[in-house]
């Protein structure tokens, strides 16, 4: 008879005269590979990794002898819910190395009944998978089988896994069992939705909440899998293997084994990357620096980039809001971005140009987003949704961009006036020697010929210093930032004297009024006085608004340029003769 792992080759030639066929059996040498789940499935409580508070828990309980008869295990998949219970098993049934020892924490890994429970031979662990086992009859056979002592080892182990599957009527029956078992019995059960176990069963049990495991453990683990294996990996990678997992080491493992596979038996970001269709920074940072320009088409050019390399919309808006959070952490603790990050030099300099308010608005935009992208009409328009979400929420503010450079009369048009002004000169609010409002001279740019005192950093209206205006709204509009930019962009000016100013903003706008209304008064008496009465209305709108205008000029522009393009000779040269066409245009900013 030959071995189990050879076959031989049987070859034979055909007699004419036989009624059989020749046999032909192909010759392989088996080989077993376990995967890295299981190959690396911890065996004792120092290897388990990332549930230290259970594991306190259950090591002080076995070394003092206080043992519970029945234990609960709960948490997603994938967090060693049944490994743990495989420990504790161990741990309950080891004899020790010289076959003298008692239960303990630390088993020995050596004796008869470690090596059985690890090869799954034990006969005194019982593993149940209630999914299969979820009837009545199954349970009484189960408890039946529980009153006869173990036959190799100190106790009886049941595991059963995925209990919340097990019907009313089976937990009714184990319950009596559960809670007065023989002294010989020890149940371990396991679930990952707690919310359908009866609390009748939760009361009798030792429960312990098995937490997701943080990314960047995830990561020093495959790190240490990895350098076992002898295999050569990227740190990159590994902390993109780390967030896919989503806290689970199991997801993690597996899916650093289809890495290995994908990689030819490397693993490499960029192919890392690839197969979990993941975002790679280079191409999220490009996004951020065009909402800080403000830059709409520069941001739709980079949509598509990350569109047409076929990835992951949901991975996208993850990456992004993580990328906003480190920003975020940035502004707030400027120590707090390691020193060999990639980007860090972008990373830094998007934090000083986009305030701390605006991160905190495109964070959220960022999250709701991925939330909503299931229901989008497809993934791209979701994604570009968001992105237009945050370039229309958080338009260009002082704080983004460098002061405009003087532009050409034909190039800015002026902003257009207020609908109603007092016929009178302006008198000041509460100054006592007013300012005398600046002249715009040819060839300067409108949105800078504001220079009344700025405004404080702290919005105190008693502290501040107040400022003459003139009634162009459209240049002191531009004084704000963020989101009460926003609003003060969609408002015209309805009305103004020394004590009041009336504002009109249209009925789109009424959802930013009512979140935004009390901090832009705040910014106006600031500017103009505490006394201020500011009236912010709800009504039909003439196109005055400061966003009316600067769309306006932008069209006008676009327009130029545009006929300055088709008029350009070298261009209906190359037209004409060539068959060119003309894909893009765009002003140059200045």
């Amino acid at each position: 008879m030959l071995a189990n792992s050879t076959y031989a080759t049987i070859d034979t030639k055909p007699s004419p005269h036989a009624a059989w066929r020749p046999v032909k059996i192909a010759a392989m040498t088996s080989s077993h590979h376990q995967v890295l789940a299981r190959k690396w499935r911890p065996k004792s409580f120092a290897d388990l990794v990332g549930q230290s508070h259970v594991v306190r828990a259950l090591s002080n309980a076995l070394e003092s002898g206080r043992l519970h008869h029945a234990y609960l295990f709960t948490g997603t998949r994938g967090v060693g819910k049944t490994t743990l219970a495989r420990i504790l098993a161990r741990c309950l049934n080891c004899q020790g190395s010289d076959n003298t020892g008692g239960v303990t924490a630390t088993p020995c890994g050596v004796c008869s009944a470690c090596q059985q429970i690890d090869a799954g031979r034990f006969v005194d662990l019982i593993e149940i998978d209630a999914a299969s086992y979820t009837g009545v009859d199954n349970m009484r056979e189960i408890l039946e089988n529980a009153m006869y002592a173990p036959t190799s080892g100190r106790y009886k182990v049941y595991i059963i896994d995925e209990v919340h599957m097990l019907s009313k009527n089976a937990f009714n029956a184990m319950l009596k069992t559960l809670e007065e078992p023989p002294g010989h019995v020890v149940f371990i059960l396991a679930t990952t939705d707690p919310q359908k176990v009866p609390v009748t069963v939760l009361s009798r049990c030792l429960q312990f909440n098995l937490k997701q495991m943080p990314a960047d453990l995830v990561a020093r683990h495959l790190k240490t899998v990895l350098d076992a294996e002898q295999i050569p990996c990227e740190a990159e990678a590994l902390n993109a293997l780390a967030r896919a997992a989503s806290g689970s080491m199991r997801d993690a493992l597996s899916l650093t084994d289809q890495a290995i596979a994908y990689g030819q038996g490397t693993i490499k970001t960029e192919e890392t990357r690839a197969m979990l269709g993941a975002v790679d920074s280079a191409y999220l940072l490009p996004l951020l620096e065009a909402l800080a320009e403000n830059d709409g088409l520069r941001l739709m050019a980079e949509a598509e980039t990350i569109a047409a390399r076929s990835l992951s919309f949901d991975a996208a808006l993850q990456d992004l809001a993580l990328l906003l959070h480190q920003i975020a952490l940035v502004q707030a603790v400027p120590d707090a971005l390691d020193d060999d990050l990639a980007d860090r030099d972008r990373i830094l300099a998007l934090a000083a140009a986009i305030d701390a308010e605006t991160v905190q608005l495109y964070y959220q935009i960022a999250t709701l987003g991925r939330r909503d992208l299931e229901w989008a009409p497809d993934p791209v328009a979701g994604f570009r949704m968001s992105l237009l979400r945050m370039l229309a929420f958080v338009p260009d503010s002082g704080q983004h961009l460098p002061p405009p450079k003087a532009a050409a009369p034909q190039q800015m048009a002026p902003p257009a006036p207020p609908l109603r002004s007092t016929p009178s000169s302006t008198p000041p609010f509460a100054h006592p020697e007013p300012t005398p409002p600046p002249r715009v001279e040819e060839g300067q740019d409108a949105r800078t010929a504001f220079t009344a005192t700025p405004a404080p950093t702290t919005v105190n209206a008693t502290a501040a210093t107040p400022a003459t205006f003139n009634g162009d709204w459209f240049t002191l509009s531009q004084r704000f930032s963020g989101a009460v930019k926003q609003l003060a962009s969609q408002c015209e000016l309805v009305s103004h004297d020394a004590l009041s100013i009336t504002l009109r903003l249209p009925e789109t706008a009424k959802p930013l009024l009512s979140s935004m209304g009390a901090k832009l008064t705040a910014a106006l008496r600031d500017l103009l006085g505490a006394a201020l009465k500011v009236d912010l209305q709800i009504g039909a709108t003439q196109g005055a608004a400061p966003a009316a205008v600067l769309t306006h000029q932008k069209n006008a522009r676009q327009t130029a340029a545009e006929a300055a393009i088709h008029a350009d000779p070298a261009v209906q040269t190359l037209m004409r003769d060539f068959g060119a066409t003309v894909h893009d245009i765009s002003p140059l900013k200045g």
